[in-house]
């Protein structure tokens, strides 16, 4: 029988979520290194109440759940389905432990399995893809939150271990040659999702927008870049900030990306999820805030895109990543490694200047999963293209993703923008 939904088989899916825990401990797994952030363990165990809680609970003929306690546990914010454990807490529950969690993913994928074999509807159908892209965006968060977990150990330690790395770059770009631009003549044109496959809810409905003719940068903008920024006085010239990113600026000590520090040489080294190494040039700046992006665009004497620009732009020239799935995910320099020249997918996320706000026509769907995108529709900033974390086949021109501001423990990059 075919556990492949809409392109995407359940198995494989759950299978990966699996193989990235592996690499972390117990001990890894339970801890919550700050409120944003969740343990390994909560994210296993949510993405399967998801399942139990959506499809299996309504729509499998005498279901009984593995626990009732999960139900408040794991749920992350559907106010419909009831109370919850606060956020911030997560790391408290230290009980059902990383065995027991493991054991409820079996029971759950056991009575997945057999609901998909005997056969589904359109609806549920339409349930399971969701629930299946819904555990993709935790696969994402997962390495993010493992991510900072370790950062916070004094020894630093990888995640997995990268293997060798090749030398870094020599020199540092200036903004002047930072890169070429793809210039548009604006004017009329669509935006959003087609509805020809899958989609999450706040990327339509398809509507029509103007743009004035614009330009954006054919790359990222790189680490050597950003060091000329920092050697600039980047981080101590409140001219370059909006106001609450120069007041978070001051009240966070921000003088670098986050994950880079100076060695005892006074060098530049950056944390990644294969260790301490040094800062290359050629890479693409990652871990850097909306606040961050936007001085930076200031300084270089360029804006940000808005999420429309940068889509007409990129559904033209997107290019799935292949690079999807390596043990030790980071950014790699332009045109390296296979990887997209142009850097539309598969390296960083990239923050736009648009608001996370409805597309015109948009309606929050009813019931609970409804919650999943509507209901965070303020003081958030839209990044757009996936980074090099993002699982594979998970990706499109059209994808809204959205975090505060500040938030800095994305992979969050930054392409330039102006007007023609």
């Amino acid at each position: 029988m075919t556990h492949t939904i809409g392109g995407t088989n359940y198995c494989d899916v759950r299978d990966h979520t699996e193989a990235l825990a592996a690499p972390l401990g117990p001990e890894d797994q339970v801890v919550q290194s700050m409120p944003d952030c969740s343990p390994t363990k909560w994210h296993r165990a949510h993405t399967t109440w998801f399942f139990e809680e959506f499809v299996l609970g309504p729509h499998a003929d005498r279901y009984q759940v593995v626990d009732p306690d999960h139900r408040y546990l794991f749920n992350s914010y559907y106010e419909a389905v009831g109370a919850r454990q606060p956020r911030p807490r997560r790391g408290m529950i230290t009980r059902p432990t990383v065995q027991e969690v493991g054991d409820y993913r079996c029971r759950v994928d056991d009575s997945m399995v057999a609901l998909l074999d005997r056969g589904i509807g359109a609806e549920v159908a339409t349930l399971v893809e969701l629930g299946l892209h819904h555990e993709q965006q935790h696969q994402e968060l997962l390495l993010m939150d493992a991510k900072h977990l370790l950062f916070q150990n004094p020894l630093r330690p990888a995640y997995v271990a990268a293997g060798p790395t090749a030398e870094p770059s020599t020199g540092v770009a200036t903004p002047s040659a930072a890169s070429g631009w793809i210039h548009d003549d604006g004017g009329l044109t669509e935006i959003g999702h087609d509805g020809t496959d899958f989609s999450y809810d706040n990327e339509g409905p398809r509507h029509t927008t103007f743009l004035q003719p614009f330009a954006v940068a054919d790359r990222l903008v790189t680490c050597g870049e950003w060091l000329a920024f920092m050697d600039d006085d980047g981080y101590r010239r409140a001219d370059l900030w909006l106001s609450d990113g120069w007041a978070t600026v001051n009240a966070e000590g921000w003088d670098a990306p986050m994950y880079w520090d100076t060695t005892a040489s006074g060098a530049w080294e950056l944390f990644t999820l294969g260790g301490c190494r040094p800062v290359d040039p050629a890479e693409p700046v990652v871990h850097v805030s909306y606040y961050e992006a936007d001085a930076y665009a200031r300084w270089a004497g360029h804006r940000l895109p808005t999420e429309d620009e940068w889509e007409v732009v990129a559904r033209d020239r997107w290019s799935p990543p292949t690079r999807a799935g390596r043990p030790a995910p980071h950014p790699s320099a332009a045109g390296t490694d296979g990887s997209d020249p142009l850097q539309f997918s598969g390296e960083a996320w990239q923050w736009t200047s648009s608001a996370y706000l409805p597309y015109p026509g948009f309606r929050t769907a009813p019931g609970a999963v409804g919650e999943y995108n509507g209901k965070f529709m303020v003081n958030q900033h839209v990044l757009r293209g996936g980074c090099c974390a993002t699982p594979r086949g998970h990706g499109r021109p059209t994808y809204r993703n959205f975090f505060p501001p500040a938030s800095r423990w994305e992979f969050g990059g930054v392409r330039l923008a102006d007007d023609a």
